[in-house]
């Protein structure tokens, strides 16, 4: 690849996290990283692992039996009718997820259509494998979703995918039943493949504003739709659902044969085989209590709550809906404050300012894409003490001495 790389993007929030090392006493809601401890199931599994030597190679694609507690994960849980363990693929968390899945289906010149705000290493992974992503825009009018016929008209004779996110990094819109029924009805039609990053699937709030009151926001995995799995390449992590952020715990689930052993060469010579006494860490959560799922939803939902509170008492420097899934606070900045006098952009003078002089780490939201200008990206799955140091801090830097 060598030199083709030059023409990778950085993401911005490397920039960021350089410059939340020279800060003294950071309040760290840059990062996407929930404050919670994994489980026990997960650290009892791992010190037996290690306790008991489990410390040399292993399958390529991962130990034959959390791949068999995966796709049993798949089955019952997300609908995707997996027949085989070998559809299963072991990854060194979500990112490596995303670069296996790319390589082993992109060609140079295809297209790929990619939501607008995106987690920048999505477009990166895909220049990476030579292929172009294609911004459609997210709509904040409609709960940040797509307009689905705008969708339709970015595909050309290039498109060869689709990719969704959902719940969404960084927006927290979480699209339809009958959203993910449409883009798979355009993806049978076209013929397209679709790759699904459910990396949030556990983390879900409120009913969406467009579903109707009460209606109940749900996860659909859009390959447990009739056609659905044989052209959809499903991601899941073990970060966000067992708070396992850095011991770097993925996988995906490929039914095409000849993708597949294209992703298997893949992972052979990215990772050997991910690491053994994470891989053990993963069968312990999935065999163990399945009760932390739902007590951190229950606290992030809590802690959403709180940041959203704290966010009003600030006079309107601030604006947008609690988002419905993930746990970011993706909001709009007031275009009339000062403090973007001489700034090209709104977003990164919002972010140096609260960084330099807040002590608050953040990720402007043009990082993420041109619709994001205007926003900032908080991650509010940070610790109380730390969410309520951010708010006082905003408190005295925007002139507001007590909550509304």
């Amino acid at each position: 690849m060598g030199a083709f790389l030059d023409s990778v993007p950085w993401s911005g929030i490397v920039r960021i996290r350089d410059m939340m090392f020279s800060v003294k006493d950071p309040f760290r809601l840059d990062q996407g990283d929930v404050s919670f401890d994994a489980p026990d199931t997960v650290k009892t599994a791992m010190s037996r692992a290690i306790a008991e030597n489990r410390t040399h190679y292993l399958q390529s694609t991962g130990l034959p039996r959390l791949r068999q507690l995966m796709a049993e994960k798949m089955r019952t849980k997300n609908g995707i009718p997996v027949e085989d363990d070998d559809e299963v693929l072991v990854t060194n968390g979500g990112i490596h997820a995303l670069f296996v899945m790319f390589q082993g289906l992109l060609e140079p010149g295809d297209e790929v259509l990619i939501p607008d705000p995106v987690w920048p290493p999505t477009a990166g992974h895909i220049i990476a494998a030579q292929a172009k992503p294609v911004l459609v825009p997210l709509h904040e009018s409609l709960g940040w979703r797509y307009d689905l016929d705008e969708l339709r008209r970015a595909i050309t004779p290039k498109t060869r995918a689709i990719y969704i996110n959902s719940p969404h990094n960084p927006t927290g819109g979480v699209l339809t039943r009958a959203d993910i029924e449409t883009i798979a009805d355009i993806a049978r039609e076209r013929n397209l493949w679709v790759f699904s990053d459910e990396a949030y699937e556990d983390v879900l709030f409120t009913a969406d504003r467009s579903a109707g009151a009460g209606a109940r926001v749900e996860h659909l995995s859009i390959g447990s739709l009739p056609g659905m799995h044989e052209r959809t390449i499903p991601m899941f992590t073990f970060s966000k659902s067992y708070a396992m952020t850095g011991v770097r715990l993925g996988y995906l689930a490929v039914k095409d044969a000849k993708v597949r052993d294209r992703c298997k060469k893949i992972l052979l010579y990215t990772t050997s085989n991910v690491c053994s006494i994470t891989q053990y860490g993963g069968i312990g959560a999935l065999e163990g209590s399945q009760q932390c799922i739902q007590d951190f939803a229950v606290e992030l939902k809590s802690r959403r709550d709180f940041f959203y509170e704290g966010i009003r008492s600030l006079g309107g420097v601030f604006t947008g809906q609690p988002p419905a899934g993930a746990f970011y606070a993706f909001l709009r900045i007031n275009p009339s404050w000062d403090g973007a006098r001489g700034h090209e952009s709104l977003s990164w003078a919002m972010a140096e300012h609260l960084i330099k002089h807040g002590r608050i780490g953040c990720v402007p939201g043009v990082d993420f894409g041109p619709t994001g200008e205007g926003h900032i990206r908080f991650c509010f799955a940070r610790d109380r003490k730390e969410l309520t140091g951010a708010l006082e801090s905003m408190r005295s830097l925007f002139g507001v001495t007590t909550p509304a």
